[in-house]
Order: C-alpha cells, then structure tokens, then sequence
C-alpha cells in the first residue's frame, strides 16, 4: 500500500490563523492515522510581502499545537533552479510558450471577451508564435481547446470544469519568478506528496494544477476540499469573530488538546462526540466524515472544551503550562507540591489558563488584606474576633492539616460558639482569601499551610479589633 504524505505549506504573510491551523491539523491527522508522512513548506515566493517574523510566528504556532512534520521544513525561495529545470520541460514539450503581450493588451483581450458574452481571458496570440525567451517575455501554459477537466474531489464529490473557460495561465512572470499554481505543482510531485486537503478557496486552481500534473506526466494526488470556517454570524471569519493568531489562544489560556480538538470539529464529527484526546482524533479521524458545509467558529464553545480538557489534565501535566501565567501575574512561583496544590484547588473551576491565574492570587500574597470592602462590612464583624481567635488556637493544636483533621477543629469551634459551619465559614474565607469567593476552605487550608493561615487568622483578628476601637 502506497504511503500516505500530506503537507501543509502557509505563506508567511501574516500569522497562522484558524482556518490555516485547522488545515494543518487535518493533514496531520490523517497522515499520523494512516502511519504517513506530513510535510511541511514554506510558499514564500512573494518576497515583498514574506517575513521572517511570519515564518517564525508559524513555526511558534504549529510547535504549540504540537503538529510535528516528518519532512521540512522547505522553503519555496530556495527551489529556483528547480522550477527552472520543469519550466523548461514544458517548454520542450510544447505545453508552454513564451508571451510578450503587454498587461495593457492582455487587459483589453479580457474586456472585449467580457463585451461579447465568454470569460475575461488571453486570446492565445502567442500560443503559436514561436518565440524566444526575452527580458518581457512571460511564460503560459498552453491549455487545452476543448474537452473538460473533473476534480474528482474526496470532500465536495467530482468537480466538472470546461476547457474552453480556461485561459493560457501565466506560469513563470517576466521577472523570472514562477506562479504560484506552477511551483506548488512541482514541489507536490517531487516531495512526494499524494493527497492535498486544503480550503475550497483553492477549488478554482485545482484544475490548472491538474492539467500541469497531466503535462508533466505525473499521477494525481487524491484532492479534498474543506468547506471555510465561519464567524458565528456566518460571515467570512475575522478578527471581530476571533481570527487572531492561534498563538494569542495560547496567551488566552487555551491548552493545545482543547484547541485542536475544537478545530477538528469545525468541519469533522465522529457521531455525536463532541470531547476527543489527540490520540483519540488520530485513532478516529478519516475524511469521509468532513462535512460539506461551512465550519462555525464560537468562542464561547472553544472555552466550554477548554475547561473540559482542564479538568481531565493531571494537575502535573498542567503545572508546566499554567507557570508562566501564574509569574506573568508576579507570583513567585514555581513547579513545585505547592503549586500542584493550587493547582488541585482550581482546575475543576478554571476556564482558561488565564483565569486559573486569576484565581490562585490570594495563595502567593504574603497578606491578603485590603480586603474586599463589602465582603469585610459583611462577615469580619467583632463578634467573629474570638471565633477566628479560637480557631487558630485549634489548628495550631493539629499535626496535619488534612481535610479530616480540620472538621475536628472546625467543629470544637462550632460547639463552643454555638453556631453553625455556614456562620463561621465566610468569616475565614475573608480571613483567608480576603474575597467571599474561593475554592472549598478545607482545600484552601490544606494547600495554604499552617503557617500562613495563622497568620492570615490573626491579621484578620487585628483588623476586626482596631475596625471596633
């Protein structure tokens, strides 16, 4: 059986963008499912608007992603000789010729087509001329008079287009520089390369593509066409929808599982499944289940997952990931048992990266006092001085802190004052947290340890007094 080899090649104009990464999650996928090879290129042929930067920005995204590529990267830039080579071979071969007509006269050709009812196309002037290669001189491709071209497409079904519609397409410009249906042409027959999934804004150049695969003797690869993805609106997707940068996801708090698995159901379903792994999506993913209609991009549905694949990340596989956030907040912190404490406090409530950051603020402050103005007003009145004071006295009194151990000192506490836990526990939630929302308070004291709860009980004390003085 012939190895399946994908590739994914983005221009480096720009950053990677959704629509982008979720082509390249689904060559990747389907070479890794089939046991195949991903490739990855670099069509940077427009050297006025390629980047270093950009290429940089692809590489950061798709290493995020964790979308490795078995062969590249490669760089269309540094190809030239080789497209020279097939260039000539048509050339040879009589399914190319050169063309000196002006853009000026080209442009006139396609008016007074249009003016008469057919396509805005070249009229083939030069097609039988003869001529030689010159300074002004481009270079077409002689396309078929008549007959159709199909694109058999795995995705959208055959794609029947006619001959006649098609003009003598420009291959290589004045310049020297080959276009870009004839250079990705070449770079697909020599990586290799037998089954291209891409966008359905590529649909108009696959039958340019296949008549130069046809010219240069080369088989077909296997073509699929996957519908765009959409803003909620179901307009074309823009910044407005959140098409951004996949890495600003990344800087959002967006895990990469939860990111790629919600790319992959813009457009794939496997029934009903909406949370898969990657090993998962790699074990289930086939393109007959590529949907025909346009992806919809919904943030508020990529935050739900996200918090999915939170909770079923192990707090250690989530402590490398979830640092940065946490010293970007100026925490001291470090991956460390303390921090995969936090961790367990948070992550069954975190939406994002981001938002666990947020949350774990009170656990690396030294003293969490300002306190939340309505919530000190409300629950550190004076009557919770000596309830507070009793408490630190109990657990001090404990060799652990485990949740067990402090129901035994919460309920001494209870007994004493005769109240309920519901009275005492917001009291120390302000106490300890200095807001009314936290994780459970046996967990926060766990992770908190006994040192700072103690004193934490005791600032809370102090301010509680010299509020009454």
């Amino acid at each position: 059986m012939e190895t399946i080899v994908t590739r994914f090649p983005p221009s480096p104009t720009g950053y990677l963008h959704v629509g982008g990464a979720r082509t390249a999650l689904f060559n990747w996928l389907y070479a890794r499912k089939n046991n195949g090879k991903f490739v990855l290129r670099i069509e940077d042929t427009d050297t006025v608007r390629s980047t270093q930067a950009s290429v940089d920005a692809i590489f950061d995204a798709m290493n995020w992603l964790e979308l490795d590529w078995d062969e590249g990267p490669y760089f269309q830039s540094q190809r030239f000789d080789l497209y020279g080579e097939y260039l000539q071979k048509l050339l040879d071969s009589g399914d190319a010729y050169y063309c000196t007509c002006t853009q000026e006269e080209v442009e006139a050709m396609r008016q007074k087509a249009t003016a008469e009812g057919g396509k805005p196309k070249y009229n083939g002037r030069c097609r039988e001329r003869g001529l030689s290669r010159s300074d002004n001189a481009v270079i077409r491709f002689k396309s078929p008079l008549f007959g159709t071209t199909v694109v058999e497409d795995v995705i959208k079904g055959n794609i029947v287009f006619q001959n006649t519609e098609q003009d003598d397409f420009v291959i290589c410009r004045s310049d020297g520089t080959p276009t870009y249906n004839f250079v990705v042409v070449v770079d697909d027959i020599t990586m290799g390369i037998n089954t291209v999934i891409r966008g359905d804004d590529h649909v108009m150049n696959t039958p340019k593509q296949i008549l130069l695969y046809k010219a240069l003797k080369s088989p077909l690869p296997v073509f699929g066409h996957v519908p765009m993805v959409l803003g909620k609106d179901k307009s074309r997707l823009s910044k407005r929808h959140g098409a951004m940068s996949v890495t600003a996801y990344r800087d959002m708090g967006y895990l990469p599982d939860a990111f790629i698995n919600y790319l992959a159901r813009l457009g794939w379903s496997h029934g009903d499944q909406e949370f898969f792994t990657r090993q998962e999506l790699v074990e289930k993913f086939n393109l007959k289940n590529i949907g025909k209609s346009a992806g919809v991009f919904d943030l508020d549905k990529l935050t739900a997952l996200n918090a999915d694949h939170i909770r079923a990340t192990s707090v250690r596989q989530l402590a490398p990931r979830v640092l940065p956030f946490f010293r970007e907040k100026g925490y001291d912190a470090a991956d460390d048992d303390y921090l995969a404490g936090v961790i367990g406090t948070l992550h069954t409530r975190s939406k994002t990266l981001v938002e666990m950051a947020d949350g774990a603020h009170f656990y690396y402050r030294d003293d969490v006092r300002p306190y939340d103005e309505k919530a000190a007003r409300k629950f550190l009145k004076p009557e919770m001085a000596w309830v507070l004071a009793l408490l630190a006295v109990q657990l001090d009194a404990l060799d652990d802190l485990a949740e067990k151990t402090q129901e035994g000192a919460f309920k001494k506490v209870m007994d004493e004052m005769g109240l309920g836990f519901g009275k005492i526990a917001q009291p120390v939630r302000v106490a300890l947290t200095g807001t009314t929302v936290s994780p459970g308070i046996f967990e926060v004291i766990e992770v908190l340890g006994k040192a700072r709860v103690l004193a934490r009980l005791k600032a809370a004390v102090e301010f509680i007094e010299s509020a009454g003085a």
